[in-house]
Order: structure tokens, then sequence, then C-alpha cells
């Protein structure tokens, strides 16, 4: 009897720029997943009453947890950005190897951008809170 796998696998192609962005995709979108979960939680604190929402605060407001939330948002923004690519090549459109490493590029230069602004906006509405 064969012994060969019923569907490919890593071990059997050559690793190229494509399937680690398709990683990254998969990744990102377990981890924009447990980050919706913290900002379902901080809502759940918002809406409970003073005393929650100040021990949320409290816990969101160490290093730690601003470091998470950062990569949540970088997770949304990447997982976002792709899917969008991944829309576009639904319609046929950007499939040429040139096309979708230019695209790429893109993906990542964009959920960098979304996240340096979406932290920058962040930090100026902290600023400006009473």
């Amino acid at each position: 009897m064969n012994q060969r796998p019923l569907s490919p696998y890593l071990g059997v192609y050559k690793f190229m720029y494509t399937m680690s962005l398709s990683i990254m995709h998969r990744i990102t979108g377990l981890a924009a997943a447990v980050g919706f979960l913290a900002l379902v939680w901080w809502l759940m604190a918002l809406a409970t009453g003073p005393d929650a929402y100040a021990r949320a605060m409290q816990r969101l407001g160490t290093p730690l947890a601003k470091l998470l939330l950062i990569g949540f948002t970088f997770s949304f923004a990447y997982h976002f950005c792709n899917g969008t690519r991944h829309l576009v090549w639904d319609t046929g459109r950007g499939l040429e190897r040139a096309q979708a490493r230019r695209s790429g590029a893109a993906v990542i230069v964009a959920a960098l951008l979304f996240t340096a602004l979406t932290v920058w906006l962040g930090c100026r509405a902290m600023a400006v809170s009473p």
C-alpha cells in the first residue's frame, strides 16, 4: 500500500514568500480573535460599572498588555489587508508572480501603517482625555 500523504504539506514544497504570508494570515487570524475577546472583556467591564472598568483599565495599562494590544491591532490590520488581497484574487486579478509579490509587500506596509496610525491616534486620545 502506498504511504503518500493525502494532501500536500510543507515538506513537499520549496518554501516561498507566499507561504510565509499564508501562514502569517492564519496566525494573525487567531491572534485577532484573541484580541477581539479582550475587546469584549473591556466592553463588558465598561458596561458593568466604574469598579469593573477601573480594574480592566488597570490591567490593560501595564506595559505587557499595551504591547499585546499593539500586536492584536497589527494582527487585525494584517488579516484585514490580506483578506482584501484574497478577495481581489477571487476576481482573477493580481495572480501573476510580480503582482502577487507587490501586493504581498503592500499588505505588510499597509498593516504596519494602519497599526502605527491606530497607536498614534490612541496615544493622542489618551493625552486629550480628562
